[in-house]
This record gives C-alpha cells, sequence and structure tokens, in this order.
C-alpha cells in the first residue's frame, strides 16, 4: 500500500510541476548547493552550531523553537497565533549569500500555495483508510491539482530566520534558512471548504466515494 501512495504522491507532485513551470515557486527557485526541504523535517538541536544572533541555540526565536519540537501545530499552540495557521518553508545550502536571497525574495503572494497544497495533500493521505485514489476516486487527483494551484489571500510573512547545522557526516557546517507564514484560521477553512465542494462537483464518484468524502469533509480540518 505504501509504495502505491508513494507512485501516486509522485505522480500528482509530478503534473503540478510541470503545469505550474511557469510560475516562480520557491521550490524551484535555484539556490547554489542547496535544494529546498520538504515539511515537517524536524533538526535534531545536538546538530545545531549556531544561529544567526550567535553561536548557541537559545538565541533562536520561539516560533523556531516551536516548529523544530513539533512543527506547524506546535507553533499554533502559541497564544500569538490563536486563530491562526502557520507554515514554514525552508532551505539549505553553504551559500550564505543566495540562501539570505531566497529568503528575502520568498513570498507570501507567490509561494505560499506550496506550502497549504503540501499540507492539504497529506491530510488527504493520513485521512485515507484505504489507498487515496482508490477511497476517493477521481476526487482525489482534482483535488491536489487544484490545491497546488491556488492562490490563498491572506497569508502573511511574519518572519524569517537561519541556524547552522552540522549533521556529522562532513566538517563543513551547512545554513539552513526558514521562513514562518500564517493565514487566519477561519480564512484558510473557507478556501479548503469550497475547494472541496469545487473537486467534487468536477469528478464523477462512485456511492461509497462520496459517503468517504463526506467523512473528510467533516472532520477535515481536525487532523489539518
Amino acid at each position: 500500500m505504501k509504495n502505491k501512495i508513494l507512485f501516486t504522491v509522485f505522480f500528482l507532485y509530478a503534473i503540478s510541476f510541470f503545469s505550474c513551470a511557469g510560475r516562480n515557486y520557491s521550490r524551484y527557485i535555484p539556490i547554489p548547493d542547496g535544494d529546498f526541504l520538504g515539511p515537517e523535517v524536524m533538526f535534531d538541536f545536538g546538530n545545531i552550531t549556531g544561529t544567526r544572533d550567535g553561536v548557541s541555540g537559545f538565541n533562536m526565536p520561539e516560533w523556531l523553537f516551536a516548529y523544530i519540537n513539533g512543527g506547524n501545530r506546535e507553533i499554533e499552540r502559541m497564544f500569538s497565533f490563536s486563530g491562526k495557521y502557520a507554515f514554514v518553508g525552508f532551505s539549505e545550502g553553504n551559500n550564505l549569500s543566495a540562501m539570505t536571497r531566497w529568503a528575502e525574495n520568498f513570498s507570501a503572494e507567490r509561494d505560499f500555495s506550496i506550502l497549504a497544497a503540501t499540507r492539504i495533500e497529506r491530510r488527504l493521505i493520513n485521512a485515507a483508510a484505504l489507498y487515496p485514489d482508490d477511497e476517493y476516486g477521481a476526487f482525489f487527483e482534482r483535488m491536489v491539482k487544484t490545491a497546488y494551484g491556488t492562490r490563498y489571500s491572506g497569508a502573511v510573512k511574519e518572519d524569517t530566520y537561519w541556524i547552522t547545522v552540522n549533521y556529522g557526516s562532513t566538517p563543513s557546517e551547512t545554513y539552513v534558512f526558514f521562513v514562518l507564514l500564517s493565514i487566519d484560521r477561519t480564512q484558510m477553512q473557507a478556501v479548503v471548504s469550497n475547494m472541496i465542494s469545487e473537486s467534487v462537483a468536477a469528478v464523477t464518484l462512485t456511492r461509497t466515494q462520496h459517503n468517504s468524502i463526506n467523512r473528510l469533509r467533516n472532520n477535515f480540518f481536525e487532523g489539518f
């Protein structure tokens, strides 16, 4: 089952990449010596060798401590993010100047969609008891493609920060840059709910698939 899910995700991701090739999404901004990292990849505090503000990892902002400890949801537990969803984009490389430009050019208007769509896609997969394409039928592909192609108005670029890490395989340090974005929780839920309705209306489904999607619709944001 896992292999089939991974194939499905890769296939849909490839569709999204080529259909959006003309857009300057953050994931595809060339970074010398670096690559965009997927969401929710945690770092071991023991690998952190420095930060933008000094050698001690304790100099990091509270939101980054929260993210490293528990991902986006840990940030959302902070009082300052009450009523918001948090999203973190990040990339790593050895060229400080290039990485700084990447973070500065990261745009909430242009680049938020890749973070939001990845989170939506992961929720669809995790909620499925069977293969997502079997459980949801054509809705799954339609929903994922729509998520990647949607512009989410209201996203805000909150902060950027960088740390240095050493993974132990080489003596050199690597810069890891983080960009924190947020969006109003109610606004995001309205966009996704509308996306679900439009995707359902655009495809042909069996009764069983309809029932699965209705269950998903009712509890989508509980695990989002």
